[in-house]
């Protein structure tokens, strides 16, 4: 009864590697760090990483995993409500609510999960949402689990969202719903245009802060710190697995009464392990060393300054950028992918994105800036963009 739709799937397959569209993986051998090795044995530096702050390898950060499966185990084998709560899970969810300005906070198995347990239980076929069109996957995938009504907007385009909430005006509740950094571009949403409409026009934010978290603001607070919003937005979502140690784990932190709700009905919460104990003391940890110092902070933003302008000086086409992400624009798919060949040859490790994960014709490299960068490094990738842009007659 297979054969069938084996055929299907192969002939699915072979049109997608014809087009240029198949994706391959790299098998890294080593820690995830700036300097990594892989399978085949080259060591390469690593620029494709949502390893922002550089702390997927932090000592310390190992040493609390580590002080953590010493004394509370592997695993819970439970999910929260019934008996996989341990204290550190609760000192975690109140140090993210610290970090953020906001009142509770709760724990999922990533941020897919908390963005797909959002926004089912918190509203109805009687409310709104109304959502910028460039939303990560798991946003879409939640919407799609709500009944409420839909609403897109183009991306950051305020003129229309301002559109959207007047119509959705027919609805009880309306919800906006934003990446704080948009993964493919780089660009930050305009949160503050989006307050004043919030207020304009009765409406509630939220914020998915996880490519923007540890990344944008002055001590990496995120969109809510960057237009001084601390506090103000009624629901958080975000990631411990890019910037905040690179391991597993989503939370979603706001207004209390929405986060008891959360925990009530959010079905990847109620029906998904707790996150293991070594995440959750290693979390802790890594806020414990965020409020300490800005170091981290200060490096990435200063490597990003240095990054950007070369490169343009250098003749690329990069997309505007208030984040850690420098999207290298392309546009032709199968030229994105020689190009990343041709960059790890050079020892750079980058990958060339493509349909469908962004839109038909608009392939890029997407390189992702690290505090755990040198000025060495950064060089290394700029000579190396550099000598494969003029070979392959991207630049002069």
């Amino acid at each position: 009864m297979y054969s069938n739709f084996k055929s299907h799937l192969e002939k699915e397959l072979t049109n997608i590697k014809e087009a240029g569209l198949f994706k391959n993986e790299r098998v890294i051998t080593t820690a995830q760090q700036a300097e990594i090795k892989v399978s085949s044995g080259q060591e390469v530096l690593n620029f494709c990483a949502n390893n922002y702050l550089g702390l997927s390898n932090n000592p310390e950060l190992i040493d609390a995993a580590k002080k953590a499966l010493d004394n509370r185990g592997f695993g819970m084998s439970s999910v929260r409500f019934i008996c996989g709560t341990q204290d550190l899970h609760l000192e975690l969810e109140k140090k993210i609510a610290d970090f953020f300005g906001t009142e509770d906070t709760i724990l999922y198995a990533a941020c897919f999960d908390a963005n797909g347990g959002v926004f089912e239980p918190l509203l109805t076929e009687e409310d709104a949402i109304i959502s910028d069109s460039l939303n990560h996957a798991s946003i879409i995938d939640g919407v799609r689990l709500c009944k409420a009504q839909r609403y897109r907007y183009a991306n950051a385009d305020m003129d229309e969202l301002e559109k959207c909430l007047k119509i959705a005006q027919a609805q009880r509740f309306r919800l906006i719903v934003t990446d704080g950094v948009f993964s493919m571009d780089g660009n930050v949403a305009p949160l503050d245009k989006i307050y004043e409409l919030a207020n304009k026009y009765d409406a509630m934010i939220m914020v998915d802060e996880s490519h923007s978290a540890g990344v944008v603001g002055n001590t990496g607070r995120g969109t809510t710190e960057l237009f001084n919003l601390k506090g103000k937005v009624e629901i958080i979502t975000g990631t411990l697995g890019k910037a905040f140690g690179g391991a597993i784990g989503g939370f979603t932190t706001g207004k209390k009464e929405i986060i008891d709700m959360l925990r009530q009905r959010s079905r990847p919460y109620l029906f998904s392990n707790s996150i293991p104990p070594m995440v959750a003391a290693a979390g802790s940890a890594m806020f414990d060393m965020m409020s300490k110092t800005n170091e981290l902070q200060d490096k990435l933003h200063n490597n990003t300054d240095y990054f950007v302008k070369k490169m343009i000086d250098a003749g690329f086409d990069i997309k505007p950028t208030q984040s850690a992400i420098c999207a290298v624009m392309l546009y032709d798919a199968k030229l994105s992918q020689e190009f990343a060949a041709k960059m790890l040859d050079h020892g750079i490790y980058v990958i060339g994105f493509y349909f469908p994960v962004v839109p038909k014709d608009q392939a890029r490299i997407r390189v992702q800036i690290s505090a755990g960068h040198s000025q060495e490094h950064l060089d290394r990738c700029i000579d190396a963009f550099t000598t494969v842009g003029k070979e392959l007659g991207v630049i002069k």
